[in-house]
């Protein structure tokens, strides 16, 4: 029996043999990571030189696109380098560093997705008083509340998961995860687990109010006229394609975790356990960056205006 502090390296056990062709797999993973800042990074220093997209919506957006970045910096700079690796061994306070990260960049998505739902439930179904609701202190509330809620919470699953006694050193992913670690435990986990089901169910029942805000957004789209329902649309689609993709990448990372898939191939189960950390910083800069007019507009004038 292992203690969880003695030990100097966990082993990702997911990794396999390719050969020459680690190369390609690297230069393909490295320009995914530039793509993802490039793509994040251009529109972050669009909203902020702009004075006239520091509104709520955009500003939640520049929230968003700042926390694809941690989230991917949490991620991709190991990954690189296990890829290049023979040795897929992490030292432990590296492998509990990603952890912090790549949670909290999880939980941060889902409180900025919450703000933002909020914020366009108050400028559809409630646009006389939206200056009146949605001033300056209460998206810095806002913004501040879904960064430090995720840090403060996802500092006290760390604490619980550091003093774990272990039976083996091996998590079987590309990256390090607590879940995998809990398993490895041969102490009693009993705290971790209810610790763990209950922010789950915190983050659940953020979904479900995010939907509900969407469910009284459409009902006064479908209750109003055309070009209402055009530009509440065009606002709002986004923002659910950005949920629903982000919640099926979390839903696929829940189902492997829980169950055992051992028989799927291991790419499979490899592309699945990354698809929910890689897609959403690419697809969110292009989703918004195409669809919401005011961004696509700006990027025209600030980049093609002197040609």
């Amino acid at each position: 029996m292992t203690n969880s502090t003695r030990l100097s390296y966990f082993i990702l056990g997911a990794f396999f043999d390719t050969g020459h062709f680690k190369y390609l797999v690297f230069v393909i993973v490295l320009c995914l990571y530039v793509l993802i800042i490039v793509s994040n990074l251009l529109l972050i220093v669009v909203i902020c030189m702009n004075r006239s997209l520091h509104e709520p919506m955009y500003l939640f957006l520049c929230s968003l696109f700042v926390n694809e970045l941690y989230g991917s910096t949490g991620l991709f700079p190991l990954l690189l380098i296990q890829v290049l690796s023979d040795i897929h061994s992490v030292p432990v306070p590296f492998c509990f560093l990603q952890i912090f990260c790549i949670y909290t960049y999880a939980s941060i998505q889902f409180c900025n997705l919450a703000a933002m739902s909020y914020d366009r439930y108050q400028a559809i179904c409630c646009p006389l008083q939206y200056n009146a609701h949605m001033t300056s202190h209460k998206v810095t509330v806002l913004i501040c509340g879904a960064w430090l809620y995720p840090f403060v919470c996802m500092s006290v699953l760390i604490s619980l998961s550091i003093p774990l006694q272990l039976c083996g050193d091996t998590i079987d992913k590309v990256y390090c995860d607590n879940y995998s670690i809990v398993k490895l435990a041969c102490s009693d986990t009993t705290v971790n687990n209810v610790y763990g089901m209950f922010y789950t169910a915190s983050l659940i029942v953020m979904v479900l109010l995010i939907c509900y805000s969407y469910l009284r957004i459409f009902k006064v789209c479908f209750s109003g006229s055309k070009q209402t329902r055009q530009k509440a649309l065009s606002t709002c689609s986004p923002h659910l394609a950005s949920l629903i993709n982000f919640s099926c990448g979390c839903f696929f990372e829940i189902v492997q975790n829980r169950f055992d898939i051992k028989n799927v191939p291991n790419i499979i189960r490899i592309f699945l356990s990354l698809y929910w950390l890689t897609c959403q910083p690419v697809f969110n800069p292009i989703m918004y960056g195409l669809n919401l007019t005011k961004i696509h507009v700006t990027c025209k004038k600030v980049f093609f205006s002197k040609r």
